[in-house]
């Protein structure tokens, strides 16, 4: 503010003098202005960075691409695998059914000796049978039919009217089965 003894300065509109009473900016004042050279050292290696991460992340789509690819063609020789292992059974089926005057005891016999076969088809294909006959009711590898009274602990199988089977620990199909209830509960 002016002091009250001296007259307030007069700018106008199209004056371009500087005060001389204003003060002066000092050089640290002033914003240092970074050399271009060092800007275009520093977009350079950001670029180069981003270059890097975009060769980086173009390789692994590839490989992920290449390994999708092998692991389809594995799915279908294992299909065709396990297809060409069941022609043995089939065989055996086949031949039981053109038994024409076979006894009970060899029809028996040779239905066995499928069984056999096919237990060991599912075996190479680690196809495993689930059988939960005295176990502990489980809602993931179960079914519940019904629930009947018991002298066995609740919610434990006591009957298994259907087996069922996992495929590498994946349940496909779950075990149809009944549940034991207390014996007191009458719903």
């Amino acid at each position: 503010m002016p002091e009250p003894d001296q007259p307030s300065p007069q700018v106008s509109s199209g004056d371009t003098s500087v005060d001389p009473e204003a003060p002066v900016a000092k050089p640290a004042d002033v914003p240092s202005v970074p050399d271009p050279e060092e800007l275009v050292r520093r977009a350079e290696s950001k670029a180069q960075e981003y270059h890097d991460a975009w060769l980086r992340a173009k390789a692994e789509a590839e490989n992920i691409r290449k390994r999708t690819a092998i692991e389809l063609a594995n799915a279908y020789k294992y299909a065709i695998e396990a297809a060409t292992e069941l022609l043995p059974v089939m065989d055996s089926l086949e031949a039981t059914l053109a038994a024409d005057s076979a006894s009970l005891e060899a029809l028996k016999s040779g239905v066995e000796l499928t069984l056999k076969q096919l237990n060991a088809v599912f075996g190479k294909a680690n196809l495993t049978e689930i059988n939960p006959v005295g176990e502990k009711f489980d809602p993931h590898r179960h079914q519940a039919i019904s629930m009947l009274p018991s002298e066995k602990e609740p919610n434990t199988v006591i009957n298994v009217l259907q087996k069922g089977y996992s495929l590498h620990d994946r349940v496909i199909r779950p075990a149809l089965v009944t549940v034991a209830k207390p014996k007191n509960d009458r719903a």
